[in-house]
């Protein structure tokens, strides 16, 4: 059966995205710190930098980053995910990951400026589309042919999907550092734990990995 997941990393304070970007640094110095110990596992190095040779880190949050991708035959994501905030006007643009995306399956871009579909060789696909995260959910469900269907992000995509109840997994991998301002992931979501099973998983990084899984019947 199609579950709907998401992944995601925030702060102490529950902060999902960082303020710090600059043109220099379209990522800013937070985003790393934010990001340090997913981006030093050996599934990433793997996946994302295509790196064969072995280096990275194993363990609680390497088992973590595995599962982000296991059985994922849908993605959906938000226009600034794809880099459509900076790179909006230029239609050449196919996103930040190169030729080889580590997506792996068809991915609905959530955003209100057509553009056309782009396909890479690895099975990636991205597909421009202006609706509902419950009409998206409908297209990625129809396009995961009964594998999971994950919601990458960023923040403000994902907590409308939490809002209107859509999300069947959530994983939080709570990063002990203070952001103080940004997105947070809770806001107007009071009460959001009810009807799921919560478990929690500390990492020697310091990482605490949270995860929500919704209950039977809910």
């Amino acid at each position: 059966m199609t579950r709907v997941r998401v992944d995601l990393n925030i702060s102490l304070d529950g902060f999902a995205t960082t303020t710090d970007q600059t043109p220099e640094n379209p990522f800013g110095d937070d985003w790393g710190r934010l990001t340090a110990d997913y981006v030093a596992t050996r599934t990433f190095r793997e996946r994302v930098l295509h790196l064969t040779d072995g280096s990275g880190t194993t363990g609680v949050d390497d088992n973590y980053a595995a599962r982000y991708f296991e059985d994922v035959g849908a993605e959906i994501m938000g226009a600034g995910m794809f880099g459509l905030h900076a790179h909006g006007d230029d239609p050449d643009w196919r996103g930040w990951w190169g030729d080889e995306p580590p997506f792996r399956c068809p991915v609905l871009v959530l955003t209100h400026t057509p553009r056309p579909p782009i396909e890479f060789a690895n099975g990636t696909s991205f597909e421009f589309v202006s609706t509902t995260p419950a009409d998206a959910l409908a297209r990625a469900r129809s396009l995961a042919a009964g594998a999971d269907v994950r919601v990458g992000g960023g923040a403000s995509t994902v907590r409308s999907f939490l809002a209107a109840g859509l999300v069947d997994s959530l994983h939080v991998a709570v990063v002990p550092i203070l952001l103080g301002r940004g997105i947070r992931l809770w806001d107007d979501l009071r009460g959001f734990e009810a009807g799921y099973r919560i478990t929690s998983e500390s990492a020697p990084s310091g990482v605490t990995h949270l995860t929500f899984e919704r209950e039977d019947g809910w």
